[in-house]
């Protein structure tokens, strides 16, 4: 089984032969998406648009470094080159003025005076998958919070530092017999998976990873510290929960609400392409009536021969698959032609789904669509053609679609700025390739879905794309609490709203 097949939570993170799962090309740990093409003449939507106008005296990265816990690095700096990289490598030419790594909150507040004092964009990174690259900037500051990662639990509660990668955050609550509902991908970040939603198997079941958050530790752009909940400062609270990292303040710590880490039952089917309507039919039947404890993604991949393979990888949270893939058979109409069932424990689910218990870099270029609901039968077609298109133009590309519904279309206490409660799915078009064949399949993609797009999905947001279409009705309450928290729009990458 490639590691594509094993990608399903967040995003996709897979090439047909070398994938890996949704996080790892998934999540943006910081970013929001880009309100129109880069200029650049690197890859589209590098972030290299916003660089700082300079004060008159250059910054003073001695007093700076002398100030932080942590480490500062500059481009004459001994491992500069490493402490820049995203996970992508098509980032890698981006090069800041400087790299701050945290190793307290009192960094981070640090770092945000600083970078206002000098004049200087600041861009907060976790686990860095974004997929424009939001959490590095040319000329400006990398604030990298990997290094707060500590974790506590006790009464269902988990508190984790903001730069925790997912596989440690999973293996930690695994001694108590506890979980979250989060992507896959091991490395990623769990700041920019929270801020932006937060995907997976468990979505449907208990919510996005969002709506699990009960406090957060966060600084706001003036540098002061803040504990936000529902009770107190909600509406920064409930903005911070969906609307997408680096926007309104840098999260140093989040409590969650924890879920019972139960045994999981999967099951994977797979169809012939003479059968892909049908299947795609039968999926959205499926989304709309299988229980909430039941989720399943649908996967249409381009083949190197040219061809499709279609297949759903599902998931029962009562541990056990069988019924849920018989059901999605029946709506299908046809048996799958291919058919596997098992039972995994919390643990043994998380490495399975991320791959591993972690996930080397890769290239990659993606897209999204929100699906407002079922696709009719012309749509259906017009998706198979633009995957078959790629499959032709040997491309490797897939669309897959993440279901919403059950919990995740419920608001949760203390509010929430996701705006797609009401959504069938979120659509990832994901390309390993990079080039013009790449952004002609997710164009093609756009085009395909039409009318039944909602949006995008703001963690997996792409260069060209109106910052609007992931915040739907979100929208201005998101601005009223940037006017309230960052007046002087500190935070202003080309990602940020």
């Amino acid at each position: 089984m490639s590691l594509l097949d094993r990608r399903t939570v967040l995003r996709v993170g897979a090439v047909a032969a070398v994938a890996t799962l949704a996080g790892c090309a998934d999540t943006p740990d910081t970013g929001s998406p880009t309100p129109s093409p880069s200029t650049s003449d690197e890859t589209p939507g590098t972030p290299t648009t916003s660089a700082p106008s300079q004060t008159s005296n250059a910054p003073n990265w001695k007093a700076l470094s002398s100030s932080l816990d942590g480490d500062l690095y500059l481009p004459s700096t001994s491992g500069y080159a490493a402490a820049h990289q995203l996970f992508n490598p098509r980032w890698d030419s981006v090069r800041p003025a400087a790299v701050v790594k945290a190793a307290t909150a009192s960094d981070v507040q640090q770092a945000i005076t600083f970078a206002r004092e000098s004049n200087l964009v600041l861009v907060p990174k976790s686990g860095g998958h974004s997929y424009v690259g939001a959490s590095t900037i040319a000329h400006g500051l990398q604030l990298d919070v990997g290094g707060l990662k500590s974790m506590k639990y006790a009464n269902n509660t988990l508190t984790v530092g903001a730069g925790a990668r997912l596989y440690d955050v999973h293996a930690f609550l695994d001694r108590y017999g506890q979980s979250l509902p989060t992507g896959t991908c091991p490395t990623v970040g769990v700041a920019g998976l929270t801020l932006g939603g937060g995907q997976g198997v468990h979505t449907r079941t208990y919510g996005l990873t969002c709506d699990r958050v009960v406090a957060m530790d966060v600084v706001t752009a003036d540098g002061k510290t803040h504990t936000v909940s529902a009770g107190n400062e909600p509406e920064l609270f409930a903005a911070l929960r969906g609307s997408g990292g680096g926007n309104l303040a840098v999260v140093t710590s989040f409590t969650f609400s924890t879920i019972p880490g139960t045994k999981l039952g999967f099951f994977r089917l797979t169809w012939p392409e003479a059968q892909a309507a049908a299947v795609v039919n039968g999926w959205q039947q499926f989304v709309q009536s299988a229980p909430t404890t039941t989720w399943g993604n649908l996967h249409i991949d381009a083949k190197s021969n040219g061809t499709l393979a279609i297949r759903v990888l599902g998931v029962s949270t009562t541990g056990d698959a069988t019924a849920a893939a018989a059901q999605l058979e029946s709506l299908v109409g046809a048996k799958a032609s291919g058919r596997q069932l098992s039972v995994k424990s919390h643990l043994e689910a998380v490495k399975y789904l991320g791959g591993g218990t972690t996930s080397p870099r890769q290239g990659f270029l993606a897209g999204s669509d929100v699906l407002k609901g079922p696709m009719d039968a012309a749509t259906i077609t017009a998706v198979l053609g633009a995957v078959k298109s790629a499959a032709r133009a040997a491309t490797p590309a897939s669309a897959i679609f993440d279901p919403l519904g059950g919990q995740a279309a419920k608001t949760p206490a203390g509010g929430s700025s996701w705006p797609w409660r009401s959504a069938l799915a979120v659509i990832q078009w994901y390309s390993s390739a990079q080039g013009q064949n790449a952004q002609t399949f997710i164009a093609n993609g756009h085009r395909a879905v039409g009318s039944f797009s909602a949006g995008g999905y703001v963690n997996y947001p792409e260069a060209g794309r109106a910052v609007s279409s992931y915040y739907g009705a979100s929208a201005a309450k998101l601005q009223a609490a940037k006017q309230k928290y960052d007046p002087d729009n500190f935070f202003h990458t080309p990602y940020t709203f």
